[in-house]
Formats: structure tokens, sequence, C-alpha cells
């Protein structure tokens, strides 16, 4: 069967004479492309207003969600993803999955997909967010997924309190679980200042990391984070303090808080000195100190006094300047 549109036919404009005979084949081939490209043409004209009419009868997730929909514009999640505006469904659905059985049903949250606990963080957050190296781990840090502790436990993607994407500032939410380190910042004399401006935990930690010492962040030279602020102690120094070539910043310091000045592990300058520069013969770490060293006096128990580049020298193997 043979099926023309009658202005299809118009558009072949008058017949020749003699046309009454068959047609060649070059022509009848010709005929039948054009006839089909207008009736191509003609039906995509008649279907757009169609799909526009349904595209325009799926609703959007911010609809109903509107405040969440307009912070999620600002959202890390949501840069450059708005179109006139709006969340698209589809940026919601790459965590929640498919919304249409939810929003069909009326709003019901049995039909929509809510990242929740360690299986929600494993689902959702590490599909995007599975970050493994020598020093940072999603699976092996301390703070790697578990009943106990996992991404939402710290994160919260549409309630945040702070950055980045926290469920708390940063210094209470350290608290929930490290309350002795948080209690000697608030309550011992000598001090970091965390949570005024420009210090916090994660200045020094770095939460994803390696257990242990790779969880302290480290400067572009594999130093520890100390000497990213005090850097008049950073060296190298032609003649090294022996506690910073066996050891480090913690060795003398407490690095939360102390009770002591300079946040010193021991309450005087001479009871750490003598940790390792003991006056009593033995395997002590450091040199013995001079016999006139009498530490019963007054005047030899503040050995900074006169070593006072306690740190490092370069210009004295004694430390004295």
């Amino acid at each position: 069967m043979r099926i023309e549109f009658a202005w299809v036919r118009g558009l072949e404009g008058p017949r020749a004479p003699g046309v009454g005979q068959a047609p060649s084949p070059v022509q009848s081939a010709s005929g039948r492309r054009g006839r089909l490209s207008y009736t191509l043409l003609f039906l995509i004209v008649l279907s757009v207003p169609l799909l526009a009419q349904e595209a325009a009868t799926v609703p959007s997730c911010g609809d109903c969600h509107d405040e969440q929909a307009k912070a999620f514009i600002t959202n890390p999640h949501g840069h450059g993803k708005a179109v006139n505006g709006v969340i698209p469904n589809a940026v919601c659905e790459k965590c929640h999955g498919d919304g249409k059985g939810h929003i069909e049903g009326g709003g019901d949250k049995s039909l929509i997909y809510k990242p929740a606990g360690m299986a929600g963080s494993n689902k959702t957050c590490l599909t995007c967010h599975d970050l493994n190296n020598d020093r940072v781990s999603r699976h092996a840090g301390t703070h790697a997924n578990s009943p106990a502790v996992n991404c939402l436990t710290c994160h919260s993607v549409h309630s945040a309190k702070a950055s980045p994407l926290l469920v708390k500032k940063q210094l209470e939410l350290c608290a929930n679980c490290h309350a002795t380190q948080v209690a000697s910042f608030r309550d011992k004399p000598y001090a970091h200042r965390l949570g005024r401006g420009g210090m916090e935990c994660s200045s020094c930690h770095e939460p994803h990391g390696r257990p242990q010492r790779e969880m302290l962040r480290k400067t572009t030279a594999g130093e520890l984070p100390c000497v990213g602020c005090h850097v008049q102690q950073r060296g190298p120094f032609v003649f090294q303090h022996g506690s910073a070539a066996i050891g480090d910043c913690m060795t003398c310091h407490e690095p939360h808080g102390s009770a002591n000045p300079k946040r010193l592990i021991r309450a005087t300058v001479t009871q750490l000195c003598i940790e390792c520069h003991s006056p009593i013969e033995g395997n002590t770490l450091g040199s013995q100190p001079p016999a006139f060293h009498n530490l019963s006096l007054s005047r030899y128990q503040s050995c900074t006094t006169c070593h006072t580049a306690v740190h490092g020298s370069n210009r004295d193997p004694q430390l004295f300047k």
C-alpha cells in the first residue's frame, strides 16, 4: 500500500507533458527520497510540542525539597550543575538513586535511597571520594569507615555547619572522640589557639591519613607540620641539636597544650635537658655538662640562658649563639 500526503504531492510541481509515461528509475528514487524527507520533517515538527509537554510534567526534586535545592546550588557537589537556577534531578539521583517511584508515590520515603551509616558511606561517598595512597586511605586510615565512625559521622551534604561539609565546627566535632586532646587546648595555659580562625585540628592532622604518625600533615620537604609555622626553628643548621637529629619537636614539646611555658614536657628547662645531658655517668643520650655546672645553684638551672640557640646553630657547636 502506498500512502502520500496531498501537500507532499503538491510540492512536486505540475507534471510535464508526456509525464504519464512510466518514470525512469532515477526520477522514481529521487521522488521517493523527497517525499520521505518532507514526511519526516512534518512528523518531527508535530512531535516537538508533545516532547516539551512531557518534559514539563516531570516534577523537580526542588518542588518539594525547596530549601535543600536552593542551598545545593552553592554546595561543592552542586557547583556548575544548576540549569536556569534549578538543580536537575539527575544530580540528586547520583546519591539517592532513581527518584521516579518516589515522585509517583507522592514522596514515599521508602521509595528513595538515603545514604546512612557505614553501608551508605561505602556505597555513596566512596564512589567518588575513594582515595588510597602511601599516606591517605579511606579504607585503612584511622577514620576508615566502620559502624562507629564513617563519612556520615563527620560530614553532612545537606546540613553542614562548617567547611568542608562538617556536621559541627571542627574543634567541637573532634572533641566527640578526642576529648583529652581538645581539653588540653581549652584548659591548659600554654596551647595552640584553635577555633579562633587560622588554625584547626586539620592544620596539623590529616583526618583520612593512615594510623600513627602518618596522620600528621607533612611539609613539601617531608617535615613535621610544626616548621610550617615555626620557620625559625626549621634549619638545617651547621650544628644541629641532638634532639632534632635523632628525635623531633615532640621530644621536648607537647603539641596540644601544656601547663609549662613553651609547651615543654617538663616543668623547668633543667629537668628537660638533664633527661639527655645527665651529670650522672652512664649511657646518656647527650654530652655531660662540665664539672663546674652545679645544678643545685640557680645560675645553672636555666640552660637556655647561655645555650640560646637551643634548636641549632650555624656558628657555635655549644649552641651558645
